[in-house]
């Protein structure tokens, strides 16, 4: 069953995060890895800047969480994660399209370059990559990222995105708090 998270499900929310966030873990550059992954204050403070998770409850358990952010005239996809033991079930390919068809504009998703796993899936889904001059100033305009994760990380758009681009290159964008 795919629901939206409430306050109820934070500490799974956060326990999930830090689960499937440890496929990072010697993948993207050590000084991005940090354990927790996501500490418990970053993941209020997501909630706290817009960030609205969902979740699929398998077996009246939480097995995963992705969340949605309004910005602007884009929507981002943030923080999706699987938990390991549910991964290959098609889980985050139904969480992905309950987001998608809540989305009424654009759609943008950042992940780790280093994570192909994360790319590809994005890329099954009909996400392209963006020129990496425009992912810079995609993650500046929507993201508040240091430096470091600008240069290790990718931007996917859907067609709605590439579309809107041609009638005006997402101008007038605001800027939007995005920790990891």
């Amino acid at each position: 069953m795919i629901r939206p998270c409430n306050r109820l499900d934070f500490p799974m929310m956060l326990e999930i995060v830090n689960d499937a966030a440890r496929a990072y873990r010697g993948v993207i550059p050590d000084d991005c890895w940090a354990d927790p992954y996501m500490p418990e204050g970053e993941l209020r403070h997501e909630i706290e800047s817009g960030v609205r998770f969902w979740g699929v409850e398998s077996g009246g358990t939480l097995v995963a969480v992705m969340g949605i952010q309004h910005v602007g005239d884009a929507s981002l996809i943030r923080h999706a994660y699987v938990r390991t033991a549910d991964r290959g079930q098609g889980t985050g390919s139904r969480l992905l399209g309950a987001l998608r068809m809540q989305a009424s504009r654009p759609l943008l998703v950042g992940t780790w370059a280093a994570a192909t796993w994360a790319v590809r899936f994005y890329e099954k889904h009909g996400f392209r990559l963006v020129t990496p001059d425009e992912k810079d100033r995609l993650l500046r305009r929507y993201w508040n990222i240091r430096d470091r994760q600008i240069e290790t990380s990718v931007v996917l758009a859907d067609d709605a995105w590439f579309e809107h681009r041609g009638q005006g290159s997402g101008k007038g964008l605001k800027k939007e708090t995005f920790c990891r």
